[in-house]
């Protein structure tokens, strides 16, 4: 070690401690066998005059032998070699100084920008400006050493990467070399054919089936401009050339392939599209059939989409369900890219109602009636009280019992005043007590009869129907019942008829539901809920209906519940019929008149719920829960539990019963 040191104050003197001046000394050369390391870089210190901080994990041998004597610049070199050697590091820490220290967390530690030498271990931005950092990143990580770190920074695509300087400056010129724009952008427009359909296509040849998803698009992006009909390619030169021809040639077979274009439908319907169309070009829809004669008459020219041009004829195919245009190809691309808008598959809506109607009736009745004839041609006059709102009639019964004492019993006019007592008697309700008897020559009888009746209805019904956006629906459960409308009767007429008329009664629904932009559905509808509710009277067969309709135009949310209606209706009658002046006679006037009230009250609701159906899955979530409390109704009136639900749609309808939707997977960790 005194060698070295010797050798090192003959450097210095001989070079007056310039950095960069060598001294020629033949005599003296650099040999080292198993000396300490930290010892070496010591001496080294003292020889070249700069300072370094050894971290204490620092250890080991060095052997170094040399043939010439080295400057201070060239054994600093040497040094910064020998510490690489041993997996060890110089960090600079500022001007002059250097600390020493393993290889491992090296990058980690803090350090001025620039190396120390090509030994020196570095931490370097580079800003990228045409490629992707984090990809940058990925394509350097084996190009960087054990020690090394590179972490890309998305935010400004910049790379920051700590390695030794000598392969810094390695990384620094393979990365002007990639990150360089070599895309080619090209722009072309169609004069056959459709932008979005070629896209189509050109994105079928780019990515086939079973490629990789991240390799899609990863060559060429492709951009369709609608407005003027044009594609934009961006990607490698030897990518988008293709692209560019193959998209040419397509478009000039489109110029070459003749003028009429078969075009078949997948959800609009070719009747309701074909107006629209035939407006777009000036053909009138009225004189479909006579198209070709038209334009022939006026020496083949029509309107077209694009202005005035050759003859354009629009037709359907109801077969199968097509469009057939006959135009120029700048028109059929028009209307080609008009029927792409319109056939789309059109939203479903449920509509589903809920009708609920509470009615309470309660009446009551109280009445006295009386009679008093004489008989044996006693002097004594008949009278009698007789009311409407009471029953049975007494009179009636009074009648029976004078026929019983004067008519033979096999007369028919008894008979009739006998069914007639009978049915009175039959028709009465309540407490019903009276008498009869005699006293001298007078004859008497009375009826006193006391109802109370209380009646309570429930009355819920919930009609749903499902459609098409725009479409109209209508649901009808209920009967036909014949209606009377008219009639010729009688002696006189030979030829006796009644016509009649068939009306439904029941639960109604028509719908016509319109799905906003915003999500709200406007409904268009009509709920009507009708029954019978009896002969007009005893005496004729007319019916009387009951009848409950609403007709509006509501918006309603997606799901939302919405009350269309109601009536909130309470009668209350109350009638007296009492003989005058006895019947005002206070408490014996009760035994001359007769009561009847009567309460009805009746609460009648409409509530609404519409759904919109998107896609089979949401049809699906919908049917399921429905499908599966039917099932559940049917196995539970069967005798052993089981529905024959699920095989009559296995057996029948040759389909799998509707299950429910497997839950969606639980959100991945951290979202």
């Amino acid at each position: 070690m005194k060698r070295l040191i010797a050798l090192f104050l003959l450097l210095s003197l001989g070079a007056g401690f310039a950095p960069a001046t060598v001294a020629h000394a033949q005599s003296q050369v650099l040999n080292l066998q198993d000396a300490d390391i930290r010892v070496f870089i010591q001496d080294v210190a003292q020889a070249t005059g700069q300072t370094f901080i050894i971290d204490p994990r620092v250890q080991g041998k060095v052997s170094i032998s040399s043939r010439e004597p080295l400057s201070r610049t060239e054994l600093f070199e040497v040094m910064l070699s020998t510490l690489r050697a041993n997996a060890l590091v110089a960090v600079p820490a500022g001007a002059g100084v250097y600390r020493i220290m393993p290889e491992d967390g090296a990058a980690a530690q803090p350090s001025s920008l620039s190396g120390a030498g090509g030994y020196g271990f570095s931490t370097q931005v580079f800003r990228l400006r045409n490629i992707d950092a984090a990809s940058a990143a990925e394509t350097l990580k084996p190009l960087i050493g054990r020690q090394g770190v590179v972490m890309p920074s998305p935010r400004g695509n910049l790379i920051v990467v700590a390695d030794y300087a000598d392969n810094l400056a390695r990384i620094r010129s393979l990365l002007a070399q990639v990150d360089q724009d070599r895309t080619l952008t090209e722009t072309i427009t169609l004069r056959s054919s459709s932008a979005r359909e070629i896209a189509g296509v050109v994105n079928q040849v780019l990515n086939p089936p079973g490629a990789e998803p991240a390799a899609r698009n990863a060559i060429v992006s492709l951009v369709v401009v609608e407005s003027s009909n044009s594609l934009i390619l961006r990607g490698e030169p030897e990518a988008v050339r293709p692209m560019l021809a193959l998209i040419a040639d397509l478009d000039s077979r489109a110029e070459t392939s003749g003028d009429v274009r078969v075009i078949n439908l997948q959800h609009a319907s070719a009747e309701q599209l074909l107006p629209v169309l035939q407006q777009l070009v000036g053909q009138s829809p009225a004189v479909e059939g006579e198209a070709q004669a038209a334009a022939s008459a006026t020496g083949g020219q029509t309107a077209t989409a694009g202005g005035a041009g050759r003859r354009a004829n629009i037709a359907r195919y109801p077969g199968a369900n097509a469009i057939v245009i006959a135009a120029d190809p700048d028109t059929q691309r028009v209307l080609g890219e008009v029927i792409r808008q319109l056939d789309t598959r059109r939203r479903q809506v449920l509509v589903e109602a809920v009708v609920v109607e509470l009615s309470d009736n309660a009446a009551q009745q109280l009445g006295v009636q009386f009679a008093l004839a004489g008989i044996n041609g006693s002097s004594i006059p008949f009278s009698a009280t007789n009311y409407s709102n009471a029953a049975p009639n007494i009179l009636g019964l009074a009648a029976a019992a004078a026929g019983e004492r004067n008519l033979p019993q096999d007369s028919s006019a008894l008979a009739a005043l006998r069914q007639t007592a009978l049915d009175s008697v039959l028709g009465a309700r309540g407490i019903l007590t009276g008498g009869y008897g005699q006293s001298g020559d007078a004859l008497f009888g009375f009826i006193i009869n006391a109802v109370k009746n209380d009646t309570a209805s429930n009355l819920l019904s919930t009609p749903s129907v499902m459609t098409l956006d725009n479409q109209e629906a209508s649901i009808l459960v209920g009967q036909e019942i014949p209606i009377t409308t008219g009639e010729v009767l009688g002696d006189s007429n030979s030829n006796p008829f009644r016509t009649i008329q068939r009306q439904n009664v029941g639960i109604q629904l028509d719908v016509k539901p319109q799905i906003n932009a915003g999500g709200a559905i406007t409904l268009f509808l009509r709920q009507e809920v009708s029954s019978i509710s009896g002969p007009l009277s005893e005496s004729s067969g007319e019916l009387i209906l009951d009848k409950r309709a609403i007709e509006t135009t509501v918006a309603v949310d997606d799901g939302a519940i919405v009350v269309l209606g109601g009536l909130l209706d309470r009668n209350e009658r109350t009638t007296v019929e009492r003989t005058p002046l006895l019947g005002d006679i206070p408490v014996l006037g009760n035994l001359f008149k007769a009561t009847s009230s009567q309460n009805v009250q009746r609460n009648l609701m409409v509530f609404i719920r519409p759904t919109i159906i998107g896609s089979a899955a949401d049809a699906q979530a919908l049917t399921a829960p429905r499908y599966g409390y039917i099932r559940d109704l049917e196995a539970a009136r069967s005798a052993d539990g089981i529905s024959n639900l699920d095989a009559l749609a296995r057996d029948y309808m040759q389909a799998a019963p509707v299950t429910a939707l497997p839950p969606p997977p639980p959100p991945p960790p951290g979202l």
